[in-house]
């Protein structure tokens, strides 16, 4: 049975209490690894990896905290050309990125063959033969540039990202590191040895490690990193990595059969020196910063979780929420649409309608959302109310159907929230609509899908907030805008 945010309010609370760094970030690390098509605990796994290197090569202490996060947090980056990859293939940007990751990229216009059928296989994926070839030439022409473009993207993101979340430059310089070559054929500034930040050498290694073991078994890995030694990675590195595969000492919880509660407790273990009590505050910037790495899958949803999460804000603070309660419902608008991470952009940016099966894809979101912040012991009422924000009081929203008798007023204010902020911003199909056909469009869907008190909440506040008084615009049967709910409803 799914348990929903009105059982979980008529339950027993659970109560913030203690909740370390740590706790959260390995929890989130989860959402990156969507982003990449990686496999499951991809994160986490390299961190374990990471930091075993870095004992054996004995890293001074003042820097190991830094890594631990920097391998945790490496792909905190990899939405924001998620976009320009779709563009760039045509194809899906998810399936691109987690294939490339098995392809010496390092020689510009000169494509192996299996990055060929790489490409044949995702890009244009619906046009003819001809229309595909002629992409993959292109691609292949541009492969160089295509490089910069991308890697400076992630790298300059993520570094940007790690700094806003305090975890020092150290980790940030990992971070935007982390696609160098010692060799210098790297990106983003080619440089070269020991140029290159230790701690982004050896994220580096860590990262090929998972994921060449998850992916063609820890034998290639180990085959893998030997053959690259000195021209991707640091041959020092490579040689503590084999040395620790040779003793058994290299994957243990890193393996394909692993239990994944294990390999999350044996990160957090390695943090049991520096764990403490965040202050609200900062798990505030924890979930804003998540916030924009969201927002920046696609340009069309540029600072949409922002966007709801203070448009929620608003209406709990007219509400008459208490303050702890606010604080809730704006927590987990910001972090509502993580799940989304997992769709590929193929999807968020379609000028044209879904089919059924991209409506599959998407219908998923909401529960993947619930499915990654309930790995925070603290976050478990958020996330319910999070993975609840596309349900309808009449049991015709997604993923589970519920009912309003299903719903606590903090779902009900992200539902009403998130189809304010769907409505009134930019989409593929559609430019952002006006303040007066968004509130039109809304009331004719409150209260019977949404809640009509939330919604003369919104009117209230963004009326008040435009100094507009908001009159109700009779809509045709047959209106255009029609094609705007969909997507929004």
């Amino acid at each position: 049975m799914v348990q929903t945010s009105a059982s979980f309010r008529r339950g027993t609370q659970d109560a913030e209490g203690q909740i370390s760094l740590s706790e959260i970030i390995s929890a989130l690390s989860y959402a990156l690894d969507l982003t990449e098509g990686a496999v499951h605990g991809h994160a986490l796994r390299s961190c374990l990896l990471g930091m075993r290197i870095a004992a054996e090569a004995r890293l001074p202490s003042d820097q190991t905290s830094a890594l631990y996060f920097a391998l945790l947090l490496k792909d905190i980056g990899c939405s924001s050309n998620a976009s320009r990859m779709c563009q760039i293939v045509g194809g899906d940007d998810r399936a691109v990125k987690a294939g490339v990751k098995f392809e010496d990229w390092i020689k510009p216009n000169k494509p192996n063959l299996p990055m060929l059928k790489l490409l044949r296989k995702n890009v244009l994926p619906s046009a003819g033969a001809a229309a595909k070839i002629g992409r993959v030439l292109h691609v292949g022409l541009r492969q160089h540039k295509n490089n910069q473009e991308m890697i400076g993207l992630r790298c300059d993101r993520g570094a940007n990202i790690v700094r806003k979340l305090g975890m020092g430059e150290n980790a940030a310089a990992a971070v935007r590191s982390l696609d160098e070559h010692w060799d210098g054929s790297g990106y983003p500034d080619s440089i070269k040895g020991e140029q290159i930040p230790l701690l982004a050498r050896i994220s580096a290694v860590a990262q090929h490690l998972d994921i060449f073991s998850a992916g063609r078994g820890a034998p290639n890995a180990i085959d893998t990193l030997q053959e690259r030694s000195g021209t991707w990675f640091d041959p020092q590195l490579v040689r503590i990595a084999l040395s620790l595969h040779r003793q058994g000492t290299l994957w243990a919880n890193c393996l394909h059969g692993d239990r994944e509660e294990d390999t999350r407790q044996a990160v957090l273990d390695l943090d049991a020196g520096t764990k403490h009590t965040l202050e609200s505050g900062q798990i505030d910037q924890i979930c804003e910063a998540f916030a924009d790495v969201v927002d920046a899958k696609s340009h069309f949803t540029f600072r949409h979780s922002v966007g709801v999460a203070d448009t929620a804000f608003g209406i709990a603070e007219t509400m008459g929420l208490r303050a702890d309660r606010v604080q809730l419902v704006r927590r987990a608008a910001l972090l509502h649409d993580i799940g989304k991470l997992s769709v590929s952009n193929t999807i968020l940016d379609k000028s044209t309608r879904l089919s059924a099966s991209e409506w599959k894809a998407v219908h998923q979101h909401p529960r993947i959302s619930r499915l990654i912040l309930e790995r925070v012991r603290s976050f478990w009422e958020m996330a319910v109310i999070a993975g609840e924000h596309h349900e309808k009081l009449d049991g015709s929203g997604y993923p589970d159907r519920l009912t309003g008798r299903d719903l606590s007023r903090e779902s009900r204010i992200i539902a009403v929230a998130d189809v304010f902020g769907a409505l009134s911003e930019d989409r593929p199909y559609r430019a952002g609509l006006k303040l007066e056909d968004t509130f039109s469009i809304m009331k004719r869907f409150a209260p019977h899908q949404l809640d009509g008190d939330c919604f003369d909440a919104l009117v209230s506040r963004v009326s008040s907030e435009h100094d507009v008084t908001f009159f109700p615009v009779p809509l045709a049967a047959t209106s255009p805008l029609e094609y705007a709910l969909e997507p929004a409803i």
